[in-house]
């Protein structure tokens, strides 16, 4: 069955372009994973400081793996600090 990952990044205040260009960066080698079936970021148009990112993985196995990978390990401890609450990446199923 297919995962699918939603996280939220609420930026602290200045700190938009730095999870801006955090969130850019861990997109290309995310994609060139074996189990990522697609991952976006996206940034809201009503929250300047409010982004999201989307992925889709084959299996909560290859998320694990992903989880574990220098870049994505970078990235949390990149972003960490330029949110204004606890990291979470909530892990789900399509309903249909």
């Amino acid at each position: 069955m297919h995962l699918y990952i939603f996280a939220r990044f609420h930026a602290v205040a200045g700190g938009e372009a730095a999870v801006e260009q955090a969130l850019t960066k861990v997109l290309e080698p995310s994609r060139a994973e074996a189990g990522c079936l697609g991952i976006h970021a996206f940034r809201s148009i009503r929250d300047d400081r409010l982004f999201y990112i989307h992925s889709q993985w084959q299996d909560e196995a290859a998320f694990d793996l992903h989880a574990g990978l220098a870049h994505t390990l970078r990235f949390v401890d990149e972003v960490t600090p330029l949110i204004d609450h606890p990291l979470q990446a909530i892990r789900t199923h399509m309903l249909d």
